[in-house]
């Protein structure tokens, strides 16, 4: 299955893993690439020195297209981007802000640029600074999250945009992956589903929570502070709430978050770190290889299409 994402970034299938902090280390991105999608290392807030060793262990275990995910509100940003620049990454995707101060450096690099963006006015933004693709993700997706739902996004940006666009959220199985082709994207990012890969290092706990999870075990937190994130339920989200219905502070809410992530990732505290994870957590059932979860979603994806298309036929 090839569309145009796959020419632009020389990958044999249209999806790519998503980058996401204390998760996605160079293990699991080197087997999605090695699988034929785009696998991808996340800077998060680490220094420099750290996201160097990802990057060069993903050397060492392919030779397939990889993207580095730079998170802009981070510290290091400037340091990963010339880290980036440095060890010729092929493709760096950002978030939470613009990377319109770095385009031109990456672009004389032949670094491709692909934003995630949570409106049509910042894709049109974007897509004025010149980047190669945007993804545009819904509410639905784990982690740091906009209003929109990716079935409303999607084919606004599609309909504003000239370049490629990328779905993502809530796109954990190849009837998703369908919908979101049939939306108007050229490819898909999916995060939560890569969680339970068998080469994700996240600490075992975090993984059964994601296999255990309802449709309605995921929630939203930190609306207040400007900086919603999803996670599924558990005590610490209790805390959010309560703190965040009886008025507490902006520093009050950001304190209780700070090295939750990492608390849920590393050591498997999933009462009280934060278990990030997409609306599609409920779909998760089981773990596999990252090149089974690929060959899945692009299999469903395909006999998904075909079916409706001859059932159109026969009418």
């Amino acid at each position: 299955m090839k569309t145009l994402l796959c020419e632009m970034l020389s990958i044999d299938y249209p999806i790519i893993q998503g980058g996401m902090a204390w998760i996605s280390d160079a293990e699991l991105a080197a087997s999605v690439s090695n699988a034929g999608g785009l696998g991808v290392i996340a800077g998060g807030n680490a220094e420099k020195h750290i996201v160097a060793e990802q990057i060069d262990k993903m050397k060492s275990l392919t030779d397939r297209p990889y993207g580095l995910n730079v998170m802009l509100l981070s510290p290091y940003a400037d340091d990963i981007i010339d880290l980036a620049i440095e060890k010729k990454v092929p493709i760096v995707i950002t978030g939470a802000g613009s990377p319109g101060k770095y385009i031109e450096r990456l672009k004389a690099a032949n670094i491709k640029i692909i934003p995630v963006v949570p409106s049509v006015s910042l894709a049109r933004r974007m897509e004025g600074l010149g980047v190669d693709a945007v993804i545009a993700e819904g509410t639905e997706a784990g982690g740091h999250v906009g209003e929109l739902t990716t079935m409303s996004l999607v084919p606004q940006v599609v309909d504003a945009l000239k370049i490629p666009v990328i779905a993502a959220g809530g796109i954990g199985d190849g009837r998703g992956a369908a919908a979101a082709l049939m939306l108007g994207a050229e490819g898909l990012q999916i995060g939560t589903r890569f969680l339970v890969a068998k080469e994700c290092n996240v600490h075992q706990a975090y993984k059964d929570m994601i296999i255990d999870a309802k449709d309605t075990s995921t929630a939203v937190t930190g609306r207040s502070t400007g900086h919603p994130v999803r996670i599924i339920k558990n005590k610490l989200f209790r805390k959010y709430s309560d703190l965040e219905k009886s008025g507490a502070s902006l520093e009050e809410i950001e304190a209780l978050g700070a090295g939750t992530l990492r608390k849920a990732v590393v050591e498997g505290d999933v009462s009280f770190g934060s278990v990030m994870a997409g609306q599609i957590a409920g779909l998760i059932k089981k773990e596999q290889t990252s090149a089974e979860i690929i060959e899945e979603i692009i299999s469903e994806c395909e006999s998904t299409i075909l079916k409706k298309f001859k059932w159109i036929a026969g009418r």
